[in-house]
């Protein structure tokens, strides 16, 4: 008796030192890729607590600044690789699918993308061989190592309208034609995304689907769209996401999920959307949390999680990636934004890189 139950107590060790192991990648990886964005304080630096959770529970990867504009070409003709050869490097062996984040996009573009050394704008030709410039640079370098391309960034405004951006208002509204017939040519084998937030707005959903529309008669190609997903604990509203995943499915393209966090913080009455450039004084009143989350608002997040993964498993034939920005509580971008200074709780690992209860109720679900 007493080695049957022995017998037993070791299988079922066992079971559960398996059931650890299993990561989000093992299980919703059969539906849909499983990203996250890396700094390169992980990609460059090196943290072996942090390699062991993307080797356990992610399959794709994408930089979280360092292939933008601003980081990698600083001055006209002048590239800075390092770091974003690192996440090439790091990609390659964690055996990771590589996302390119971003080609053209008007908020961390390069200072000199829009204008001469004395300060005057550019002309629309000027621009146009710039913006070309810099997507074959870039996509010349990483051909084959990249899987794919937000190649247009937040082009549109929430109400459909487009974004008064200096590629808009220099070029007019087909630089993003330009850019994506640029970047097909480029490396034909990349995948190529729009990328946009607020992607359950009514008039914004309308604007990318008119937009791939477009392309698709101008013979260009788009594989999918990318709705960002800084999410909130009362935004977006859920029946017009899946409008939105359904909307954008029916033109033909596949759905990522590009930059998944939840923002558990309360926010100042003026803000809205993902833009960066809001940023709002620094109140204690905006950073209740900062010596933890009590059980009743930490089960109120647990259920706003499982609230979109329930969407992503009624609608997984329609996705192809989910990215979370971010890997731990620590590095997440919105403790310091919009409001510098906050302890938020926005990713599925905390700031000691535990994985939190409601991962297991995700893999759960997808099982």
């Amino acid at each position: 008796m007493k080695k049957s139950i022995l017998m037993l107590s070791v299988a079922w060790s066992s079971l559960t030192a398996s059931a650890q192991q299993v990561g989000l990648k093992d299980v919703l990886g059969k539906y849909f890729t499983v990203g996250v964005a890396l700094s390169t304080r992980v990609t460059s630096d090196g943290d072996a607590a942090a390699d062991a959770l993307v080797d356990r529970h992610f399959n794709s990867v994408v930089a979280e600044n360092c292939f933008k504009g601003e980081e990698v070409t600083p001055q006209e003709g002048v590239y800075r690789f390092n770091a974003a050869d690192s996440v090439v490097a790091y990609a390659q062996k964690h055996h990771l699918q590589l996302i390119g984040h971003c080609l053209v996009w008007h908020s961390q573009a390069p200072k000199w993308m829009f204008t001469h050394a004395d300060g005057t704008t550019v002309s629309r030709d000027e621009l146009i061989r710039r913006m070309q410039s810099h997507i074959r640079t870039m996509m010349g370098r990483y051909k084959g190592k990249v899987f794919g391309w937000d190649v247009v960034n937040e082009a549109f405004e929430d109400n459909g309208e487009y974004r008064r951006s200096p590629y808009y208002n220099i070029i007019g509204p087909e630089f993003i034609e330009i850019a994506f017939r640029t970047a097909q040519e480029a490396d034909p084998g990349a995948e190529l995304y729009y990328n946009d937030y607020s992607m359950s707005k009514p008039g914004k959903r309308e604007a990318v689907c008119k937009l791939i529309r477009q392309l698709k008669k101008e013979g260009i190609r788009i594989d999918a769209v990318g709705m960002q997903s800084h999410n909130g604990m009362d935004f977006p509203n859920l029946a017009d996401y899946e409008a939105s995943i359904d909307s954008f499915a029916a033109q033909g393209v596949k759905v990522c999920f590009t930059e998944l966090d939840i923002n558990v913080l309360p926010s100042p009455q003026q803000f809205s959307g993902a833009g960066i450039e809001q940023t709002f004084e620094f109140q204690q009143k905006y950073n209740p949390y900062s010596k933890g989350l009590p059980a009743k608002v930490q089960q109120q997040v647990d259920d706003r999680w499982m609230a979109f993964f329930e969407i992503y498993r009624r609608h997984a034939s329609q996705i192809s990636r989910v990215t979370l920005w971010g890997l731990t509580d620590k590095d997440s971008w919105l403790n310091d934004w919009p409001i510098k200074g906050r302890t938020n709780y926005g990713l599925l690992f905390d700031r000691n890189g535990q994985a939190k209860p409601v991962i297991n109720k995700i893999i759960d679900l997808f099982n």
